[in-house]
This record gives C-alpha cells, sequence and structure tokens, in this order.
C-alpha cells in the first residue's frame, strides 16, 4: 500500500520497506548514483530518492524529466545531507508516466500571472502546494469550530429566485431557448421557463440560513456563491465561497462577539496545524507573516462606532483618495488606517447609516442607522460583515418598500417575522479572502483552485 511521504517523515521509523508515489522536482546524476526529489503534494519539500547504479534502468531514471510519475520502493535512512533528516534508499524504481522537457514547470520560479495561465498545473509548484493545503485544512476548520459551538450545517440552495443583496448580478440560470425565446409584452417569457421564473445562482445563503436559524437557533451555510460582476481587481471572483452563520435570539453584540472568537480560531489553526506551510508563506510570500497573524490571534478586539470612526478619520489630516463623510460608506484605505495606525489591531465598525446598508438590517432608534458592523484587520481592512436583522415585520417591510423591493418574491422572508420572530443576528466571511490574509497572497485567483473572472473560465 502507498506510503504517504509527510506520514513517513513525521514518523521517522526508519529501516523497514515502504512504498511511495509522486512525482519528480528534480533529478541529479552521476556515474555512480542519481538523487531524485519525490513529491506527492502531502508536504512541501517531498523527499530525496537515493537510487545507485545497480538498479535495472539506472540510465532511465537519470534521464528522468521533471514532472515524472513514480513509484518506489525503499527503505527510509537517515540522510548525511544537510537540510533533511531522512532520504529514501530506492531498492527499486517504476516510471509510471512519463514527462518530458516540453513540461511547463521547468523552471524554480515562475511569476503568479505565468501560472494562472497554466492552473491545472500550478498545484504542482511548492507555492500553490501551500496554498491548497491551508486552503483545505482552514476548510476542515471551518466545520470544527462550528461543531464545537453546537451550529446546525444547512446546505442552502445554489439555485435561487431571490436576490439577497438587490445588486441584480445574479447568474441567470434558463432553459430557454436563448436564440428564440418565448417572449410576452416584448420581454422573455420565464412562466415558460423550467421553474416558471427568473431563476439565478445564489449571491448568498444568509435568508434561507435565517429561516433555518428561526428553527434550530443557530446554524451555518458554507458553500460557493455567485456574481455576475463585471470586475477585474484582485479581491474580486465571479464564483467564491462564503461561510455565513446565523444565531436566534442573538444582538449586533453576540454577533461580534461569535466573530471575534471565529476569527481567533482560525488564525490559531493556522498557525499551529499548518506550520510548515505558513513558516513557507513567513519566508516566500509575506515577511513577518507569522507575526502579523499572530498579533491578531493574541489582540484586543476594539469596537468602535460608525459616526467615531468618520471623525477619527476626519482629525487624522490625511488627504485619502475617497471623501470622508458621515453617510459615506468606508473605502479600503479609510478600513486599513483605522486597523493600522488609529487602533493598531482588529476593529469592529458598529452601526452604519441605513441608507448604505442593505434591507434587512435592523433600524436603531435613531432613525439613520442599522445595527451593522464591519470586522477590519491590519493589511486588508473589512475581512468580516455582519448586521442584527430587522426581525419587526411592519419595519422591514417599510423598509422595502422605501427601496423598492418588491414584496411577492419575498413573501417567504416575511412570513418568518409574523409567526414567531425573534432577534437574531449573523455575518459573512468570504473564505477565499480568509486564504488570502493567512496566507499573505494578495490576489484572489491564486487562492482558488479554477478562478471565475470576467471573460475567464477555461477549465
Amino acid at each position: 500500500m502507498r506510503t504517504r511521504i509527510k506520514e513517513v517523515i513525521e514518523q521517522g521509523t526508519g529501516a523497514a520497506l515502504c512504498s511511495f508515489s509522486g512525482w519528480v522536482r528534480s533529478v541529479r546524476s552521476s556515474k555512480e548514483v542519481c538523487f531524485i526529489v519525490l513529491n506527492d503534494g502531502s508536504t512541501l519539500d517531498g523527499i530525496q530518492v537515493v537510487a545507485a547504479s545497480s538498479l535495472p534502468d539506472f540510465g532511465n531514471f537519470c534521464r528522468m524529466g521533471t514532472g515524472t510519475a513514480l513509484t518506489v520502493t525503499g527503505a527510509l535512512v537517515a540522510s548525511p545531507a544537510s537540510g533533511q533528516k531522512w532520504e529514501i534508499a530506492a531498492h527499486s524504481i517504476e516510471i509510471i508516466g512519463a514527462s518530458d522537457d516540453s513540461y511547463p514547470l521547468q523552471k524554480k520560479r515562475h511569476t503568479f500571472e505565468y501560472l494562472r495561465t497554466i492552473a491545472h498545473l500550478r498545484p504542482r509548484t511548492n507555492t500553490f502546494g501551500a496554498v491548497f493545503r491551508l486552503r483545505s485544512r482552514l476548510a476542515q476548520a471551518v466545520h470544527r469550530f462550528f461543531s464545537e459551538q453546537n451550529f446546525l450545517y444547512v446546505h442552502t440552495p445554489i439555485i435561487t429566485a431571490s436576490d439577497c443583496e438587490g445588486a441584480g448580478e445574479l447568474f441567470r440560470v434558463s432553459t430557454l431557448d436563448a436564440a428564440d425565446p418565448p417572449v410576452l409584452d416584448g420581454q422573455p417569457d420565464f412562466s415558460q421557463d423550467f421553474f416558471g421564473r427568473k431563476t439565478g445562482l445564489t449571491v448568498s445563503g444568509q435568508l434561507e440560513g435565517e429561516l433555518f436559524a428561526q428553527a434550530f437557533g443557530d446554524i451555518y451555510t458554507f458553500g460557493p456563491t455567485f456574481r455576475a460582476e463585471n470586475s477585474n481587481t484582485a479581491r474580486h471572483a465571479s464564483e467564491f465561497w462564503m461561510i455565513e452563520p446565523e444565531m436566534a435570539f442573538a444582538n449586533l453584540a453576540d454577533d461580534a462577539d461569535l466573530a471575534e472568537k471565529f476569527i481567533r480560531y482560525l488564525c490559531r489553526f493556522a498557525l499551529e496545524e499548518c506550520a510548515e506551510d505558513m513558516a513557507f508563506f513567513d519566508t516566500h510570500i509575506e515577511n513577518g507573516l507569522i507575526e502579523r497573524i499572530r498579533g491578531v490571534a493574541d489582540a484586543d478586539f476594539v469596537r468602535m462606532e460608525y459616526a467615531d470612526a468618520i471623525e477619527r478619520l476626519q482629525r487624522s489630516g490625511v488627504t485619502f483618495t475617497y471623501p470622508v463623510e458621515w453617510g459615506l460608506d468606508l473605502q479600503t484605505e479609510h478600513e486599513r488606517y483605522i486597523t493600522e495606525q488609529i487602533v493598531g489591531g482588529p476593529t469592529f465598525i458598529i452601526n452604519y447609516p441605513k441608507d448604505i446598508k442593505a434591507f434587512y438590517m435592523r433600524q436603531n432608534d435613531d432613525g439613520r442607522t442599522v445595527a451593522a458592523m464591519d470586522l477590519l484587520v491590519p493589511k486588508v481592512g473589512e475581512i468580516i460583515g455582519g448586521s442584527q436583522r430587522e426581525e419587526r415585520l411592519d419595519r422591514l417591510e417599510l423598509r422595502m418598500a422605501e427601496m423598492g423591493i418588491a414584496r411577492e418574491p419575498l413573501w417567504w422572508y416575511l412570513d418568518s417575522r409574523r409567526w414567531g420572530s425573534c432577534p437574531h443576528a449573523g455575518f459573512g466571511l468570504g473564505f477565499e479572502r480568509l486564504v488570502m490574509y493567512l496566507s499573505g497572497i494578495e490576489n484572489i485567483r491564486d487562492v482558488i483552485p479554477f478562478p471565475r473572472t470576467p471573460r475567464h473560465c477555461e477549465f
């Protein structure tokens, strides 16, 4: 049975014969011996295979190309070379899949831009091996955290008839003939479509999550979401994953408490459970990364009123690219200044003007603000956005009317306020932005296995 390289290195048993399979990273040879670096994706550096000239087909092993798939049977022995504790003394080597000089990953260093053009091969590099191991472990950590908090995991729909954010940026889902759709009053007649109405890919599982929170108390969703937004920034993708907890009988303070506990947990998990890959990021991606993440894990999370944040930004004397005044949303430059210069650590901004926030957020007694929060962290600014939800039917209906949001498509959402409504709150954390923050990777395209962005969907 195949043995994973990481397991053997960690156990360090030595001597006994084991079988390893993986891909060649490099080959160095002489007349007497061939040194092969083999990696199976389980660890950063892989392991060195030492093949003696007495092995059958020794000459073929010396001529192997980078990327060749091998199965090696041999003994784990102490390595005399510096920088590695163990190596494999090969007893037999079998070439499973050959590779030649046309293999695109011949050099040790490639630009991120180039590697995006070969996204099917980039997981074989050290950087992307580290990124996707971190991503996998963090996904497991998300489920572990909410399980420990006794939250119910809910699979909210991917195909939906509602636009949670009201921005109209849905990808349409339709079986109508695009070249010749049925028409009614000059528009496509979606009553003849598969679902009998307009449908699209979800932008958020929040609204459906709220329904389950009002039955189970505390729930979370963690799944793919989609935005048909023509944005080509380093922080936007058309397909991404969202983590969205919802809590019944909870207010904005409870929401912030959960967000703080969650971020601390994930930071500590990455530092403790992904130490090898985090050290790689600290060395090769962002010097000081580990110190930055540890600083957030151990910091006091400050809570600041939006109005106070605006006043302190205006008093700073800094000339920002975007204007700073009450009623305008905070931009990344403002958020970073608050968390890096004013506070010097993670900061919750709470109680935003209602006119810049979504219809479902609970209106405060002042009539001007809503019980919303954003968690800001050094380097990136906002990492979590959430709110207490409006549980009062009359206030919710009034706000929807003010914003021109039709009631009929959301009849089910309004029903949840008619029978047994209660205060409840939740937030959203973009999973890719979390991976970016913890790895130091600066472009969202480099933390998604196969990024979907405007005019890019090759795989």
